[in-house]
């Protein structure tokens, strides 16, 4: 896509709100999604570029020159250690005065486990997300960018969510692949097995509790296997997961 995405708003209000790491945040937050990896195991959404990254980007509204805020950008895959390694980024950078609560990810998903820590940290933290890009080099963007598969869980634990015009969300199954190693000249046998009732039922009390219809749960996990859905602007606004703009 290379669209550009045009903002009606300044990102992040008028004075600077650098995120700041709050001590609970590996107590309650991280904490409690721990105990989910008892329950998920290793469930992968469709991925298939590098792990996540993040930088700090600023943010060209106008004319704003030095004044510009400073945002984050989150770009691939969510691993597992994806969350420590956010938390980690912020506090690296928590003397940027100009750094707002604001996160633009782009990712084609990833693990699902890792995706509800990383939504609980942006609750906890009370950070804003849209689903844009920038190029890698430069201060180009944003562009529309996309959310995809388990990276619809990430976003949801956002206090914002923003999925500009020509950014594309879209719902996966999530499954977990399992390799075993075959005898002497036998290949390995691969097994797939997808999320049972009472997993659905965990992954839809955490949309509950991020203010989402679970409905989008139940719409992701009836899709056939390896089907995308790509998420009109009537759903985004039924199941509340996005608006198009701050």
């Amino acid at each position: 896509m290379v669209e550009h995405l045009v903002y009606t708003e300044r990102v992040g209000g008028s004075s600077p709100s650098p995120p700041t790491i709050d001590r609970r945040l590996k107590g309650a937050a991280i904490g409690a999604v721990w105990g989910l990896a008892a329950i998920f195991g290793s469930v992968e959404a469709s991925a298939n570029s590098g792990s996540m990254t993040f930088r700090v980007q600023p943010l060209s509204t106008g004319n704003c020159g030095a004044r510009c805020p400073h945002v984050i950008v989150a770009d691939g895959v969510i691993e597992s250690d994806t969350p420590q390694l956010f938390v980690d980024f912020l506090k690296s950078g928590a003397d940027d005065k100009k750094l707002r609560r604001v996160v633009f990810i782009n990712s084609r998903g990833g693990n699902v486990v890792a995706s509800m820590m990383f939504g609980h940290i942006l609750r906890e933290l009370r950070v804003a997300s849209v689903i844009g890009r920038f190029e890698s080099r430069g201060e180009a963007g944003p562009y529309a960018g996309e959310c995809l598969s388990a990276c619809v869980y990430a976003m949801m634990g956002a206090v914002r969510r923003v999925a500009p015009p020509g950014s594309e969300v879209a719902l996966h199954r999530m499954s977990i692949v399992e390799s075993k190693a075959g005898g002497w000249g036998t290949p390995a046998h691969v097994t797939r097995s997808f999320a049972d009732a009472p997993m659905v039922a965990v992954l839809a009390r955490y949309a509950r509790r991020m203010g989402i219809n679970p409905a989008l749960v139940r719409a992701a996990e009836s899709l056939p296997p390896d089907t995308m859905h790509v998420l009109t602007r009537n759903e985004m606004r039924r199941w509340s997961f996005a608006t198009s703009q701050f």
